[in-house]
C-alpha cells in the first residue's frame, strides 16, 4: 500500500495537488489544468498514480517536470506545513471564526473580527489583482508573539507592508501617528504598521515599506502626509504597482521564495 498522502492547495483559483512521502517531502505534483503529472522520481511512479487515482480526470500527461526555475525549485523544498503562499486573505481570523465563531444575537456587539477580516479580505483582492505583472502577495504572515503583517507585496517597484483598515463609509481622519475612524478616538496606529514594516525588513533584509489600506472609506483626511507611510484606500492600491522598478525579476522571485517560508519569520 502507498504510504503517500495528497495535499490540495490553492492560489487565486488554481489548484494544485502536492505528493508527499510521511516525512513531507515532495514526490510529485498534479497541475488539473494542465492535465499533467509532474514526477520527481520515475521510482515511485505507481506509487504516485495510485495516491492521486481518485483525483485524475480525463488524459492525463505524466513525466519529469520542466525545468524549474529558481522560485519554483524553492517551493518544491517546503514542507507543504512551512509555506505560507496558500494563506487567504485574513486567514488567521478565518481560522479564529472557524474555532470560536461569534454569537449572534442581536443584543451583542458585532464581533470585531468580522469587520476585521471584511478589510483584509477586501485589501487582499485587490492586491492579488496585481498579480501577473511581476507582482506577488502573500497574506497573514505570522509574527512571534501572536501579531502578524496583513499583507505582503512584492514586485519590480518594491515590498510594501500592508495593513488593512476597515473604514466602510465612514470619515477617516490621519494625524501622523494618530489615526481616528468616524467620532471613534483616534488611535496610534501608523507606530504599529511601522512597527510590522520594519519586522519585515529585519526578516528578509531588504527595504520594506509601510502602508495604511482603508477599505471602503466616506473620506480621507490627512493632517500632513505621515512620515515614510502611504495612506491609500483599496480602490488605490493598484498605485503601488505604478512607481518606478527598484527591483530585478531574480530578485523579486527570490524574496517572494524567502518570504513564503514560515522560518523566515521565526526570529523578528
Amino acid at each position: 500500500m502507498s504510504r503517500l498522502r495528497v495535499i490540495p492547495t490553492w492560489r487565486h483559483g488554481h489548484e494544485q495537488l502536492y505528493v508527499c512521502r510521511t516525512d513531507g517531502s515532495n514526490v510529485a505534483w498534479y497541475d488539473p489544468d494542465a492535465g499533467r503529472v509532474n514526477l520527481l522520481s520515475d521510482d515511485s511512479r505507481d506509487d504516485v498514480l495510485d495516491a492521486l487515482g481518485p483525483f485524475l480526470t480525463g488524459e492525463v500527461a505524466i513525466g519529469p517536470p520542466p525545468p524549474p526555475n529558481p522560485a519554483e525549485l524553492a517551493r518544491l523544498t517546503l514542507h507543504p506545513d512551512d509555506d505560507l503562499a496558500p494563506n487567504r486573505p485574513g486567514e488567521a481570523l478565518l481560522v479564529a471564526l472557524d474555532r470560536a465563531p461569534s454569537r449572534t444575537h442581536r443584543w451583542l456587539r458585532p464581533d470585531p473580527r468580522r469587520r476585521a477580516l471584511e478589510a483584509e479580505q477586501t485589501v487582499g483582492e485587490a492586491l492579488d489583482r496585481l498579480d501577473g505583472a511581476g507582482w506577488h502577495t502573500l497574506h497573514s504572515l505570522p509574527l512571534p508573539g501572536g501579531d502578524r503583517l496583513h499583507h505582503l507585496l512584492i514586485g519590480p517597484g518594491g515590498l510594501f507592508a500592508v495593513h488593512a483598515l476597515n473604514a466602510r463609509g465612514q470619515r477617516v481622519h490621519v494625524a501622523d501617528p494618530l489615526v481616528s475612524l468616524g467620532r471613534g478616538a483616534p488611535e496610534p496606529l501608523l507606530h504599529r504598521v511601522r512597527a510590522a514594516a520594519g519586522r519585515a525588513s529585519h526578516a528578509l533584509t531588504a527595504e520594506v515599506r509601510p502602508v495604511l489600506a482603508l477599505a471602503g472609506p466616506a473620506e480621507v483626511g490627512l493632517a500632513t502626509p505621515p512620515r515614510g507611510v502611504r495612506v491609500l484606500s483599496d480602490t488605490d492600491l493598484p498605485d503601488l504597482a505604478r512607481g518606478a522598478a527598484v527591483l530585478k525579476p531574480a530578485d523579486v522571485e527570490a524574496l517572494h521564495a524567502m518570504a513564503r517560508d514560515r522560518h523566515t519569520w521565526t526570529a523578528v
